[in-house]
């Protein structure tokens, strides 16, 4: 295996990010902001795996590409031949309509709450501001894709998966 260039990788992903905020581009790519910004920081010792990179070359902007984050990482050679692969040909699960709409009808459910009079509508006992109701809802939609992906990837039978 190569050697992870926390440098590289780290100047490669805020490319990729483009002008958009951790946060929106965690949400886009399917990915955690934290560990985006623990590797934009160069904290994380260990590079992501394929997959991970592979979320992030899906939404990069700047023409940055699944090779130069993989080579960054150390997974592939300045020759592109891969040294580590963690299955390329496997099964990932999507979201399909029904589950758009279904994650959407619980967020507005989780957002009604929040905001009811019973809700977390008051922080010590003043109101949530705007801006926080938006990351509140960012994080919950994220939180709710990832887990039904997450369940998909694990409750579907294999002979259902193509």
């Amino acid at each position: 295996m190569g050697i992870f260039d926390k440098k590289k990788f780290a100047e490669l992903l805020a490319l990729a990010k483009g002008n958009r905020s951790i946060n929106q581009y965690a949400l886009q790519c399917g990915v955690s902001s934290a560990h985006i910004s623990r590797l934009l920081r160069g904290l994380v010792d260990t590079p992501p795996n394929p997959e991970t990179i592979r979320k992030f070359a899906s939404k990069a902007q700047n023409g940055v590409t699944y090779e130069e984050l993989m080579e960054a990482a150390g997974h592939i050679n300045s020759s592109s031949q891969a040294i580590k692969q963690d299955q390329p040909n496997e099964w990932q699960p999507q979201l399909t309509e029904k589950d758009k709409k279904d994650i959407a009808k619980t967020l507005e459910e989780w957002m009604k709450d929040l905001t009811s009079a019973e809700g977390l509508a008051f922080f010590n006992g003043e109101p949530v501001d705007e801006e926080t109701k938006e990351y509140l809802k960012d994080s919950f939609e994220m939180i709710l894709k990832h887990a039904r992906l997450m369940n998909k990837k694990k409750y579907t039978p294999k002979k259902y998966r193509r």
